[in-house]
Order: structure tokens, then sequence, then C-alpha cells
């Protein structure tokens, strides 16, 4: 048995709430404020916001809340009735291991992710269905919707070529134009926005549980069958109040 202290769990009641919580303070991640109207607009601060809602005290008391947390209420009410509940559910599930870091083959909360064990763990543990272990195999997952980019819905997953290699990274769309994923080595389970350069021109498609969401479970592949690493652009965001910054550093394909 693991010495480590377990991590923290979202209550089942909070799951929804959690979700839309999360999703509304992850519009404030963008990669370069300057180019936001408003961007300079005074902003509620973490800890005053945290205080008066206990979903974000929960996220603010783990490290999550350290930037300035923006009030979107009404947007996130918004995507919460865009997802059907499952989806909600899968999207608070995956929200809770914000932070976790990347670890190539990694399936679990104490040898971290890598994209494809993310998204695995997160749809086996939240809505009980099985992909298979790599991301192209999720790609072409039997009986799963290939989803346009205008489509897209929270609940889906985002494939995405960072290796030179079509399918070679996944995440989890989670709405307006964002998705959570384990993104490289050296870094930790983010949210980020799909609709900048990198991401954008690096797209390959979604996928889409069958309509009425996962019933059955998907016989998974060999867990020994990993993929490498994918180049990731920027800082890790620590959470979801937190903003993307622009940055130098090169991209590995």
């Amino acid at each position: 048995m693991s010495g480590h202290a377990p991590r923290p769990t979202l209550p089942r009641a909070l799951l929804r709430a959690a979700a839309a919580c999360a999703l509304a303070l992850s519009f404030g991640v963008h990669a370069a404020p300057d180019e936001l109207p408003g961007a300079h607009a005074p902003a509620t601060a973490a800890s005053a916001t945290a205080g008066a809602d206990p979903v974000l005290r929960l996220l603010h008391e783990r490290g999550f809340l350290d930037g300035e947390a923006v009030d979107r209420t009404s947007t996130a009410s918004g995507l919460a009735a865009e997802a059907s509940d499952w989806a909600t559910g899968l999207i608070g599930s995956a929200m809770n291991f914000l932070g976790v870091r990347y670890r190539r083959g990694g399936q679990s909360v104490e040898q971290g992710f890598d994209c494809s064990g993310f998204t695995r763990h997160v749809f086996e543990a939240s809505v009980g269905l099985m992909l298979p272990r790599r991301s192209k195999e999720q790609a072409s997952t039997p009986g799963w919707l290939k989803v346009e980019r205008a489509e897209l819905k929270p609940g889906d997953l985002v494939f995405f070529n960072t290796l030179r290699s079509t399918f070679s990274h996944v995440g989890i769309y989670v709405g307006d134009g964002k998705f959570i994923h384990a993104p490289r080595t050296g870094g930790k389970v983010r949210v980020e926005d799909m609709r900048v350069a990198y991401w954008s021109k690096r797209f390959n498609g979604a996928r889409r549980a069958p309509e009425g969401g996962p019933a059955s479970t998907v016989a998974g592949t060999s867990a020994s069958a990993v993929e490498m690493a994918p180049a990731a652009p920027g800082p890790a965001v620590r959470g979801a109040g937190a903003r993307l910054l622009p940055t130098s550093a090169p991209v590995r394909n």
C-alpha cells in the first residue's frame, strides 16, 4: 500500500457544481492576456471568491486558485446545461486531478498520468467505461462517433498530432474551447485553450461516446503499451483560475 496520504476528492453531490465552477474559472485561461478585450479590468480576488463558495474554497485550499478568479457564473450555468449529466460528472472527476504530475506510462494518481492514461482513468472511474490504453487506439474505439471541431461538446475526446503522428496526444474537451489533459514530462494535469496556434494547427479530430452515454465497457489493450510524452507549449496551469502566459521556450516535436 502506498505511504502517500489519499488525494482529497470532491463529494459526489458536488461534482456537477465543481464542474461548472471549474469550467467557469477556466475561462480565465488564455494564451496572451493582452489580446483579450478588457484583459486589464479588475477581477474578484480568488480568496474572496473561494470564501463564498464551498467548491471554490476546496479548490483554493488545494492550491488551484493562486491567480485571480473571474466571476463567470452565468456562462458556467450555460455549459452545465449544455453537457449531459454523465459528461458533467466526468468533467468534475477530471478536474479533481488538476495538478497530478505527468509520467510516461502512468495510469494513477500515485504513479502520475500520461495523456491516454489520464483519459482512460477518468472514463473508467467516473462512468465505468474502459478505453483502450493508447491514444491512437482510443481514436478508433468501436462505436464512438467522429466529431467535427465546430460540434464539440463537453466530455468528447480531443486528439492532436504532437509527434508528427496522428492521434499521438489526447485530452477531454470541457467546453468554451478548452480541454484538460496530462501534457508532457515535467508538467501536470492542466486546462488549456485549443484555440491557441500550437493546439489549433495540431488538432486531429474528436470522438464522442455513443448517444445516451457510455453503456458498456470497451476492452482495453495491454497497459504496457504507452505513447511517448507529447510536446506542449507554455508553463503548466496550476489551477483553473490561472492564466497561460506567452513563453519563448522551444516546442519539441
